[in-house]
C-alpha cells in the first residue's frame, strides 16, 4: 500500500494536469468562436446577432446582411483565423527545431523575401496573381537559402538565426532598391502591400490556406512527442532514436512552406509566430502535445481580434491589421520575455 502510493499521487497529478488543459483548450476554443461571431457584426454596416446567426444558417436572412456576412466578413475572418493558426504554429516549430526562442518565420526572412518577390513583381507587371506567386517564391528562396547553408557549413541553431537575420536584410535591401526606381504608383502598391491586411483575401485563399494549415498541424501533432525529445537537446532525442538532423530541416521547411504561404497571400503580419507560442508556454508549459493546439487558438484569436480592432477603431476606415499586429506584439512579447527573467 505504501509503495502504490507515490504511484497513485503522480497519476492523480497527471489528470489533474490533463483536465486544466482540456479545460483551457476548451476555453480558447469558445473564446475564438465568440470573436468569430463578435467580427462577423461588428464593421461600418453593423449587423445584430440575429442577423448574423440568421445569414450564417440562410433562413429569413436580410439579403444585405447576407451579402455582408458571406462575401466580405465571413472569408476575411477565417483568412485570419487561419493565417494567426498558421503562423503561431510555425513560429513554434521553428522555435523548438531550432532551440531558440527567438525563432519565427519573419526572423528567418521569410517575410522579407515575400517583400521582394512581391515587390519585384508589382513593378514589372502591376497587380494580379504574379504578385502572390512572386511573393511565394521569394519566401521560399530565402527559407531554402537558410536550409542550405545549415547543411553546407553545418551551422548551429544560432547560427542559423543570424543567418536569417543576414538574408532578411539583403531583401530588404532589394526591396528599397525596387522602390528606389519605381514609379509612385508601383512604390504606393508596395508599401500597401508590405502592411498586411486580411481584407485582401477571397475564399480561394482560405482554401489554399486551410489545405496547407491542416497537413502542417497533424504533421506537428503525430511527431509531438519527438519535438519534446529535440528539445531536452540534440544528444537527448538522438539517443532515443530521433534522425535530428533529417528531422530539423523537415520541421523548418514546413513551418517556412506555411508561412511563405500566408505572407504571399495576406502581405507582412508579424510577431503572431512570436509571442502566440510564448503566451502558451506560461499558460501552460513546453509539451507539445498542447503547446500545438494551444498555440494555434491562441494565434488564431489574436489574429481574429486583431482584424477586427483593425476594421472597427477608425471606422469608416480601415486599417491594415499587420499594423494593429505590429503595434500590440512589440510590447507583449517583451513582456512575455520580462517574465521570464531571461
Amino acid at each position: 500500500m505504501t509503495q502504490g502510493t507515490p504511484g497513485m499521487k503522480a497519476a492523480e497529478r497527471w489528470r489533474r494536469r490533463a483536465r486544466r488543459h482540456h479545460w483551457v483548450s476548451g476555453g480558447l476554443a469558445v473564446v475564438l468562436l465568440g470573436a468569430v461571431l463578435l467580427g462577423l457584426g461588428l464593421g461600418p454596416v453593423s449587423l445584430s446577432w440575429g442577423q448574423v446567426l440568421a445569414a450564417l444558417v440562410g433562413t429569413g436572412a436580410d439579403p444585405v446582411a447576407s451579402a455582408v456576412v458571406w462575401e466580405l466578413r465571413l472569408p476575411r475572418l477565417l483568412a485570419a483565423l487561419l493565417a494567426g493558426w498558421g503562423l503561431a504554429l510555425s513560429g513554434a516549430s521553428l522555435q523548438v527545431m531550432l532551440r531558440n526562442p527567438l525563432a519565427s518565420p519573419f526572423t528567418l526572412g521569410v517575410a522579407q523575401g515575400a517583400a521582394f518577390g512581391a515587390a519585384a513583381a508589382i513593378t514589372l507587371v502591376g497587380q494580379g496573381v504574379w504578385v502572390g506567386v512572386a511573393a511565394f517564391a521569394g519566401a521560399l528562396a530565402v527559407s531554402g537559402a537558410v536550409l542550405l547553408l545549415a547543411r553546407a557549413r553545418a551551422m548551429t541553431p544560432e547560427a542559423l538565426i543570424l543567418a536569417g537575420v543576414a538574408l532578411a536584410a539583403v531583401a530588404n535591401a532589394g526591396t528599397m532598391l525596387i522602390q528606389y526606381f519605381a514609379d509612385e504608383l508601383a512604390v504606393a502598391s508596395i508599401v500597401f502591400w508590405t502592411f498586411g491586411d486580411a481584407g485582401r483575401a477571397s475564399w480561394g485563399d482560405v482554401w489554399l490556406m486551410l489545405a496547407a494549415v491542416v497537413p502542417f498541424t497533424a504533421w506537428l501533432v503525430f511527431y509531438r512527442w519527438t519535438l519534446d525529445a529535440l528539445g531536452a537537446g540534440d544528444q537527448v532525442a538522438a539517443s532515443l532514436g530521433v534522425k535530428v538532423e533529417r528531422l530539423r530541416a523537415l520541421g523548418v521547411g514546413l513551418a517556412a512552406l506555411v508561412a511563405a504561404l500566408v505572407v504571399a497571400r495576406l502581405g507582412v503580419i508579424g510577431f503572431v509566430g512570436l509571442v502566440a507560442p510564448h503566451a502558451v508556454r506560461r499558460l501552460t508549459g513546453d509539451a507539445h502535445a498542447t503547446l500545438i493546439p494551444q498555440a494555434a487558438l491562441v494565434g488564431a484569436l489574436l489574429l481574429v481580434l486583431a482584424d477586427t480592432a483593425a476594421r472597427t477603431a477608425l471606422s469608416p476606415v480601415l486599417l491594415p491589421v499587420g499594423i494593429l499586429t505590429a503595434l500590440i506584439g512589440a510590447p507583449v512579447f517583451l513582456a512575455l520575455l520580462g517574465g521570464r527573467g531571461r
